[in-house]
């Protein structure tokens, strides 16, 4: 079940259902340019099988970095520097969405062109940034008449990627970045029409979808949610499930049909498991998540209706190989640290 070729909308026809989850690597080239050695490692997962690929998280504007040496996708020579990865990849029989990231208050100014980082608050992140050793930089609350700029920044993102052939454009809502600040109600302290309730603090993620699903279409357009996720421990959205009630219908209805449940390294049971079995009765549309599930585990959540496909990361980022070992039943090797200094 979970290596053979499968078809669903509006994917189409996939080669088994195990995904590569975006994961930020940090090798990207002088003016956040994608590199040959970016393509080679893609290219080399899509070659061993693997059926749907997400980049690593991919910046929509200056404005919204955060981390040291990721990709852009901002301009149209920052795009067409991703089109030898588009070509290695698709060429395999893969499909590639390229994974669109905002970091709001999870920045600092060094990586933003100076300015502030923006939030749905004022209120800086807590702890230091491990991108340059210093605390978080004190974000800058967007105004309600700054929403639509925000918007064009993921639209230009979106039509860049689709230009040089991406199949698609994730949406990063999740990971306490910059639309997930306005989900999460220990983060979102706003008392205008983005803050409050649940539909105010679900507004700001669903005009932002409406906006780019209307530019480039719901066929092209995937949502990554983290509702509950490693930090320091567990940590869930309050009000989790009437968020998940409102937001998930919500989604579906202005076309989305494609998500990504994410939970950063957790215990998936813990984690995006359970949000997956509070989604699922809400969702008819194309589901995956994961979290280094085993391979039974992930046959069981396909079989039982949870998942249409499994995402793998840290699994995948070890294994090159990884859907060969699968089929072939071979050990897989684990996870170190020192796999994150090159591109295996």
């Amino acid at each position: 079940m979970l290596l053979d070729p499968f078809s669903i909308a509006p994917l189409g026809s996939l080669k088994n259902r195990v995904a590569m989850s975006s994961m930020t690597r940090g090798f990207a080239g002088p003016n956040h340019l994608a590199t040959p050695e970016m393509a080679a490692y893609y290219g080399r997962r899509a070659e061993d099988d693997v059926a749907l690929i997400l980049t690593e998280g991919t910046i929509v504007h200056l404005t919204g970095d955060g981390y040291n040496n990721v990709p852009h996708i901002e301009t149209a020579v920052q795009a067409k520097s991703w089109a030898p990865v588009v070509q290695r990849v698709r060429s395999a029989g893969t499909l590639l969405f390229c994974q669109l990231w905002h970091c709001g208050r999870i920045s600092h100014s060094d990586y933003t062109g100076g300015v502030p980082p923006v939030s749905s608050t004022d209120r800086p992140a807590e702890g230091i940034n491990r991108q340059n050793g210093k605390p978080f930089g004190t974000p800058r609350a967007l105004d309600p008449n700054e929403m639509t700029t925000i918007h064009r920044q993921f639209v230009d993102a979106a039509q860049n990627a689709l230009s040089v052939g991406f199949d698609g454009v994730e949406l990063h809502f999740g990971h306490g970045y910059l639309i997930d600040e306005f989900l999460d109600g220990s983060v979102n302290d706003r008392t205008d029409r983005y803050g409050g309730s649940v539909a105010n603090r679900c507004r700001f993620a669903l005009e932002l979808l409406e906006t780019v699903i209307g530019s480039v279409g719901a066929d092209k357009v995937m949502v990554r949610l983290s509702p509950s996720r490693e930090m320091e421990g567990i940590h869930d959205w309050p009000d989790m499930g009437a968020m998940l009630d409102y937001l998930v219908p919500a989604m579906s209805g202005l076309g989305l049909a494609m998500l990504d449940i994410s939970c950063a390294r957790s215990d998936y049971a813990l984690t995006s498991g359970r949000v997956i079995r509070m989604v699922r009765p809400h969702w008819k549309g194309f589901l995956m998540g994961g979290a280094s599930l085993s391979q039974e585990q992930a046959e069981s959540e396909i079989r039982d209706g949870h998942l249409d496909m499994v995402t793998w990361g840290r699994f995948l980022l070890a294994n090159p190989d990884f859907v060969g070992r699968l089929r072939a039943g071979a050990p897989l090797e684990e996870f170190s640290r020192d796999m994150l200094e090159t591109l295996r």
